[in-house]
């Protein structure tokens, strides 16, 4: 260990570790703009610059090892005087719509505004100008907000493994887009959102469906349902002042039956029956030679990741729909038929912790006779807007039961929120479908936890299963590649396009550590691990959906409304 002074008081730290993260751990907080938490640094900003005895100049502390005692200044006058001037330098650039803007009260520039107290316009001149990107179908890109921090680059690139935007433009000019300053849309942007999540400004953020939601609630004609994805209720409340992982199922049902929705829907549920789906799809592989290993097709990132870079394998990809759109398959079908309305006066709302949630509802295979299954798709930042423009508070609300017939879950599906647990789903109901037996152990720890990648292998009477857990795609790409190298030897593998699941999905609230995404997992097992009902074909909504209207998974009506089907695309790099 090496002790160093920090503003006067010792503290241990480790040989080599960066200063920054020291300072951090001794309570301290120097601003960053460009530090990302888990990649090398990158001292783009200058934001975290400290003065230490005996150098010349200030040092920026994300990038500077500490190899020897040394005595630190984190806000000397010189340090707080250079990150004043970094912040008039940008602001010398910036809109001043902040009222208007969709970060307002969550940027990280208007609160270096505030901590360092600036009040007048020192540097003025003309402004870059840029167009705003809103041909995406989930992300709006605003570059004239930019601050050139660099981290959406870094999360698409190194994180994501896609890398559609980087620095274009050299000096003045420079400026962060896609190849040949094209629209988002014919990028390879596979609509993760990650990039949202670390922009410190509002440059990036998710494209509102909020006008068309409320629109649809003014409409007496129209009969407004909603679903709530599993990894919603256990972080919605984190922006209420309820603890990380706290689960508001309830009190989320109440609030939304107060905004006007007719109905309130648990995702969970077709969670559970896409599990019946993907599960008979898997034995069925299994039993009669198909393509392996099959790919778990829930999440719309991976899909057109996929479908942009990987084409060769899409026959590995699972048909079936997510939990998303089957429910809003069932919904303009059974439902429909059920209430005697029709399809195209039901205004389906799903809300989800992904922004390619929207470009996934927005695919012309998510629709039937011109009909749409998802109508609008909010993001949770979404649900929390909307929530405070209407006064409502999730800690005072009363708990509700989700309407029938698609509310009631098993903890199975609930466990979609968290990498691994569709993976922990399907084992559940594959065992039981091969053996007739319930899986002695119903946890299956080998796939639970933040690991990039984690493997597990399963015997069901003499038939072995080999499966692999993979979050965030950089990892996915590492394991692709494998397999396109002639490893052989999994047979199931569920990829979720995030880091950590959709706990941490790009339409989650930002500014979550690795500890709050943490303790959402933790909310989603102590569910599994309080409840009874714990696999999916225990479900007996599901089973009574099977008996009345769908048949058997992968039958003839099952196939026409909870499978899909994938093409390669082009784009321009």
């Amino acid at each position: 260990m090496i002790t160093i002074e920090i503003n006067g008081r010792p503290f241990e730290t480790q040989p080599g570790e960066m200063l920054l993260q020291a300072l951090r751990r001794a309570g301290v907080q120097v601003p960053t703009l460009c530090h990302v938490e888990g990649l090398l640094p990158s001292g783009a900003c200058r934001m975290c610059v400290v003065e230490i005895e005996g150098q010349r100049g200030l040092i920026p502390s994300c990038a500077y090892p500490v190899t020897q005692p040394i005595k630190v200044r984190t806000h000397s006058a010189r340090a707080v005087l250079a990150r004043r001037t970094i912040v008039e330098l940008l602001l010398a650039n910036h809109p001043d719509d902040c009222l208007y803007c969709v970060r307002n009260h969550d940027c990280q520039l208007q609160e270096l505004v505030q901590q360092l107290g600036v009040r007048h316009r020192r540097y003025a001149g003309e402004k870059s100008r840029h167009f705003l990107d809103m041909s995406s179908p989930s992300i709006v890109r605003e570059p004239s907000k930019c601050v050139l921090c660099g981290k959406c680059v870094r999360i698409c690139e190194e994180v994501q493994g896609v890398g559609c935007i980087d620095f274009i433009g050299r000096g003045s000019r420079a400026k962060i887009g896609t190849a040949f300053d094209e629209g988002l849309n014919v990028s390879g942007c596979i609509n993760c959102g990650q990039c949202v999540v670390v922009c410190p400004t509002g440059a990036l953020a998710e494209r509102s469906h909020i006008p068309e939601v409320l629109a649809a609630l003014r409409d007496p004609r129209k009969l407004v349902v909603v679903q709530h994805a599993p990894a919603v209720s256990v972080t919605v409340g984190e922006a209420f002042g309820l603890p990380a992982g706290a689960d508001v199922a309830g009190a989320l049902t109440g609030a939304l039956r107060r905004l006007g929705f007719d109905r309130v829907f648990d995702t969970s549920f077709t969670a559970d029956l896409t599990i019946m789906e993907e599960a008979s799809e898997l034995v069925h592989r299994l039993q009669n030679g198909g393509r392996l290993p099959m790919f778990t097709s829930c999440s719309p990132g991976w899909i057109k990741f996929v479908e942009t870079y990987y084409p060769d394998c899409i026959g590995n990809l699972s048909t079936c729909k997510s939990p998303q759109q089957m429910m809003g398959a069932v919904i303009k079908s059974y439902f429909a038929e059920r209430e005697q309305v029709g399809p195209q006066n039901i205004y389906s709302v799903s809300i989800m912790p992904c922004t390619a949630k929207k470009f996934e509802a927005a695919r012309p295979e998510m629709a039937r006779h011109g009909v749409a299954d998802i109508d609008a798709v909010l993001t949770t930042r979404e649900l929390v807007q909307l929530l405070h423009m209407h006064g409502l508070d999730l800690a005072d609300v009363p708990s509700e039961d989700a309407d029938t017939p698609f509310g009631e879950r098993t903890t199975a599906g609930k466990l979609f929120g968290a990498s691994g647990g569709v993976m922990e789903a399907a084992i559940r109901t594959a065992y039981w479908m091969v053996t007739g037996r319930e899986l002695e152990a119903l946890t299956v720890d080998a796939v639970r936890g933040l690991d990039g990648v984690k493997q597990a292998s399963v015997d069901a009477d003499g038939l072995t299963l080999n499966v692999a857990v993979v979050n965030g795609l950089g990892n996915a790409r590492r394991l692709l590649d494998e397999i396109r190298a002639g490893r052989n030897d999994l047979h199931f593998i569920e990829v979720m396009t995030c880091p950590g699941g959709c706990v941490a999905g790009g339409g989650q609230p930002g500014g979550a550590d690795v500890d709050a995404v943490r303790k959402r997992m933790q909310g989603l097992y102590e569910l599994d691990r309080q409840e009874t009902v714990r696999t999916s074909h225990s479900n007996a909504s599901v089973k009574r959906l099977y008996d009345e209207f769908l048949g058997q998974p992968l039958g003839h009506t099952s196939h026409e409304l909870l499978h899909t089907h994938y093409a390669p695309r082009d784009v321009l790099a």
